[in-house]
């Protein structure tokens, strides 16, 4: 899928070093969703009521007790994502197992949103003392990564928490280290196994440890 303007101005203006790329979704990878999503919807007198791994569907009235349809969703997700910065925080260990990392390779934010919210993500994230690269998309992650790293002869890895995501990515950087990751709320004991071809990690310090191997095996292009 061709990039839209937004994204190809984003990817020209990061510059990689000669050394591995972590490419890093954000919403319950870096910063907690889900569980301050919940908050937020109750001061809106909403709930989410955890049967599948999804928000349409799973969102309901506390008024009248209907579920909220697929564009009152998005609209409280965009509302959400409009004052982040009131409600997210860091995910368990995610800021000092990136520190870490930042040492022997780039860092580039990956975050599933309309771009429009993307500075005001990046002075969350750098209030946390994450100022590494973001760009912000709608769009599949895969052809994203892909121009990212282009055709270099370096390792690379993914993290996100969606397989779609992690499959997107499979598709268009197939020698990408695939890595899923989730924060533990109430949708995760929903979510399906991501499929072969995917590294699941139970924690940031897991998902380190494989990294760590993927770098150590050499280079690779992807």
């Amino acid at each position: 899928m061709t990039q839209t303007a937004g994204n190809l101005r984003d990817l020209h203006g990061i510059r990689l070093a000669d050394r591995p790329l972590i490419v890093c979704d954000v919403d319950d990878v870096v910063l907690d969703f889900v569980t301050p999503f919940i908050a937020f919807l109750k001061k809106r007198e909403h709930e989410l009521r955890p049967v599948s791994f999804r928000l349409t569907g799973n969102v309901y009235s506390l008024k009248d007790g209907l579920p909220a349809d697929r564009d009152a969703v998005k609209a409280f997700t965009d509302a959400f994502f409009a004052e982040q910065d009131l409600w997210q925080n860091a995910a368990e260990a995610a800021v000092e197992t990136l520190d870490d990392l930042a040492r022997e390779a780039d860092i580039v934010f990956l975050t599933a949103m309309p771009p429009r919210h993307r500075d005001l993500r990046r002075r969350v994230l750098k209030g946390l003392g994450l100022t590494h690269p973001i760009i912000a998309t709608e769009e599949p992650k895969g052809p994203t990564v892909h121009a990212l790293h282009g055709g270099r002869d370096l390792p690379l890895a993914f993290v996100d928490d969606l397989y779609v995501n992690l499959h997107s990515v499979r598709d268009h950087a197939p020698a990408a280290l695939l890595v899923n990751l989730s924060s533990r709320h109430v949708l995760a004991p929903f979510a399906p196994h991501p499929g072969d071809g995917v590294t699941i990690a139970a924690d940031w310090h897991e998902a380190a440890r494989h990294i760590r191997a993927h770098f150590s095996g050499g280079r690779g292009d992807a």
